[in-house]
């Protein structure tokens, strides 16, 4: 029979209380540090401590989340005190983001189960498979992807899968957005997300405007339901279904449980026949009206499953417009009023002998546990002695502590009495002691102390660092080639076909500049060019290595021997030395330093395989929907779109139709031609131009004017045609 597991979002202690009572068989949480839900109501040590125990004892689980990028004082100071309390109280698992994080607990927290975030943006099985073989317990893969992609990793790993099943969907691919870092300085990396993709946004193509008032959101997604997909989902290998939502109310975490858990019975029940006809398992019209109110942003999807994108999944319209009128705002009373969020209690049996003048005894049980106490003070009744029904009140009266009694013998001999006090501490001391009995088995004894690991980055010279370019149109490929000085080219797979991809590397090479290999940012089984099955045809070209940009192509190239040329870029975030040192252990050539981290934090990094980007419009968000083809039409033409925001701001975007992706990158190019003197002391190994929509004169004028920087012929100076430009983040970093 086919098991599964109903996880629900705990964003606070009374919405954990809520979701386990409607029929929950695990809770995600946050704790006071290093969660993807900054703004929730998260609980500190003591709450968290006590969640662990009540679930426990409830026969559940409870997962922690640590699933942000951590800095490197962080890791190294914070986080082995922030573990141990809830690893000593039997924490069941923890998500994580970060590689450094993922290598810290495995080594300090052998036995923790750990869990690869949706935000390690997962795409195949290739990626799957590595994850695994570094000890990661349970994957949740890609929000984008189908039952087919579900399936086929689930046939290729022993990992549970787990994946979102309810709840607010992503515009982007989890983990590859910094949209609300760059605009306001609040990292959704660091669990601050701002939400710049549930505002209004003009979108142009060559002067034309695709969208009007009735589709000014264009990056707004509906919520996903698939209540009614369940059999699929566990069909194609998924174990835990995971409802979205810590930021919501103990009601809705209390309402979409229950009727979560009524179909997930249900199916489990008739499994044989709803595989063979999956088409009957429907939600009652009822459920279905019930789940909407309790919230919906203008209808529902049914996430990736079935469709690769789509207008369909998309709340394109402002909700004032839809028709539909907000709910009311909740006050604490009317909430408690909604969802009564009380303790979870388990049903104990219990056996009480009474005889005067004979220690008293006690036993209750709970599943297979048991505890029996024996207790002297039983007297002889001189005057009323107790009856039956007044000890069963009294033992009844279990309070606040985790039980109830489903049923209580009471062996009572003639003329018995006790006082009150007596029977309140037999009970209390019975059910303490099996309470302790039960949550023995979870508690781990405290790991040998740790040993930190401490980097000290070695100054740059001249010399010992490389310049490398990225273009990403032939245009600019063609003008660089001009520019004397340039170390080597990164070429986009995108770029060329394999024809032509031969012709250019060759050319490069006459010029006497290396040649690298920049991959997709995603790369999908089902997308029209594999260019993997294409890189050993290509590595006999010359490559001095390969930019990685995603956990599936580095697990190919793992796969493949290849392992050697990668190249990790920005969006791998190796935000601290260990996450450095971890992928240096696997063999990897390189990294590129995040675009998050600021001057200070880039200092203390070790550098000394490592790439800056100084030049290039971040790529703020790379999504799985099309702009092109909800507002207008699918072309597959690789359409160049502009997203223009509020404030008149505009973002460039890219179809990049062989991958069947957008790439939305910033308003400004990030320039650091004005912190070379800074830089240069910093240690790395090379620095990379990033061209996006620069025109070849523009791209050559840039490298040529980083050049005489870097030689100390020119200040920084201003772009060509006085164009605007920032910084990123490597003066403000981000919280």
């Amino acid at each position: 029979m086919r098991q599964a597991e109903l996880l629900a979002p705990a964003g606070s202690f009374e919405a954990l209380r809520a979701a386990l009572g409607a029929g929950a068989d695990a809770v995600y949480t946050g704790g006071s540090l290093f969660g993807a839900r900054a703004y929730a109501d998260n609980l500190d040590e003591k709450r968290l401590l006590e969640a662990i125990d009540e679930v426990h004892l409830a026969g559940k689980k409870l997962y922690l989340t640590v699933n942000t990028l951590l800095k490197e004082n962080e890791l190294e100071q914070k986080l082995y005190r922030y573990l141990l309390p809830y690893y000593r109280a039997g924490l069941d698992g923890v998500l994580v983001q970060d590689f450094g994080v993922l290598s810290f607990i495995r080594k300090e927290f052998p036995d923790l189960p750990v869990h690869a975030s949706t935000q390690m943006a997962v795409t195949g099985p290739a990626g799957a498979r590595f994850l695994e073989q570094q000890g990661v317990r349970r994957l949740v893969a890609a929000r984008e992807l189908s039952l087919a992609e579900l399936k086929e990793i689930h046939k290729t790993t022993g990992m549970e899968l787990e994946a979102f099943v309810h709840g607010a969907l992503c515009y982007c691919y989890s983990g590859q957005c910094l949209m609300s870092s760059l605009i306001g300085g609040r990292s959704g990396n660091r669990g601050r997300c701002a939400q710049p993709c549930r505002l209004p946004y003009e979108v142009w193509e060559n002067g034309r405007r695709l969208n009007g008032k009735d589709t000014a959101y264009p990056l707004n997604t509906k919520d996903m339901c698939t209540v009614e997909l369940i059999p699929q989902i566990l069909g194609a290998g998924v174990f835990s279904l995971k409802i979205e939502g810590r930021m919501k109310k103990p009601a809705y975490a209390a309402g979409v449980v229950e009727i979560y858990r009524k179909y997930l019975d249900l199916y489990l029940e008739r499994q044989a026949h709803y595989d063979s006809h999956p088409e009957e398992f429907r939600a009652e019209e009822r459920d279905r009206k019930r789940l909407f109110a309790l919230f919906n942003r203008d209808g529902f999807n049914q996430s990736y499953f079935l469709v690769r994108n789509g207008r369909e999944m998309m709340a394109l319209r402002n909700e004032k417009l839809t028709g539909r009128k907000p709910e009311p705002e909740r006050t604490g009373e009317t909430e408690k009023e909604e969802c009564q969020a009380e303790l979870i209690r388990s049903g104990i049996r219990g056996y009480l002998y009474l005889a005067p003048e004979k220690p008293a005894y006690f036993c209750v049980s709970c599943a297979s546990f048991t505890a029996g106490i024996t207790k002297e003070g039983v007297q002889r009744a001189q005057r009323q002695p107790l009856t039956e029904a007044r000890v069963r009140a009294q033992m009844n009266k279990t309070g606040n502590s985790n039980f109830y009694f489903e049923d209580l013998q009471i062996d009572l001999e003639e003329n018995v009495f006790v006082p009150v006090q007596f029977l309140n501490e037999l009970r209390r001391e019975a059910l303490g002691q099996l309470r302790e009995n039960m949550l023995s088995g979870f508690r781990r004894k405290a790991p040998e102390p740790r040993e930190t690991i401490s980097v000290k980055t070695s100054s740059g010279k001249p010399g010992d660092w490389k310049l490398w370019v990225l273009p990403e149109t032939e245009e600019q490929f063609r003008s660089l080639l001009k520019i004397p000085g340039i170390d080597g080219y990164y070429l986009p797979a995108g770029l060329w076909g394999a024809d032509r991809y031969h012709s250019a590397a060759e050319t490069v090479r006459k010029s006497g500049r290396e040649v690298r290999l920049a991959l997709p940012y995603i790369v999908r089984r089902d997308g029209k060019t594999d260019y993997i099955r294409e890189l050993h045809a290509w590595k006999p070209d010359g490559l001095s290595g390969i930019l990685v940009r995603n956990l599936e192509s580095l697990g190919i190239l793992r796969e493949t021997d290849l392992l050697g040329l990668a190249i990790l870029d920005s969006g791998m975030y190796t935000f601290n030395n260990r996450a450095v040192k971890f992928w240096r252990d696997q063999g990897t050539a390189g990294d590129t330093a995040p675009l998050e981290l600021n001057q200070r934090e880039l200092s203390v990094r070790d550098n000394s395989r490592s790439e800056l980007v100084i030049y290039g419009r971040a790529p703020m968000m790379i999504s799985g929907q099309c702009l092109k083809k909800n507002l207008d039409r699918c072309r597959a033409g690789g359409s160049r779109l502009v997203l223009r925001d509020r404030k008149g701001k505009d973002f460039p975007v890219l179809c990049d139709c062989a991958n069947c992706c957008n790439v939305i990158y910033n308003s400004l190019p990030t320039d650091l031609a004005g912190e070379w003197e800074s830089i240069k002391k910093m240690g790395f190994s090379g620095f990379r131009l990033h061209f996006t929509v620069e025109n070849g004169r523009e791209a050559a004028w840039t490298a040529e004017r980083f050049l005489k920087i870097m030689k100390g012929t020119e200040q920084a100076g201003e772009l060509p045609g006085g164009g605007e430009c920032t910084k990123g983040h490597f003066k403000r970093g981000v919280e």
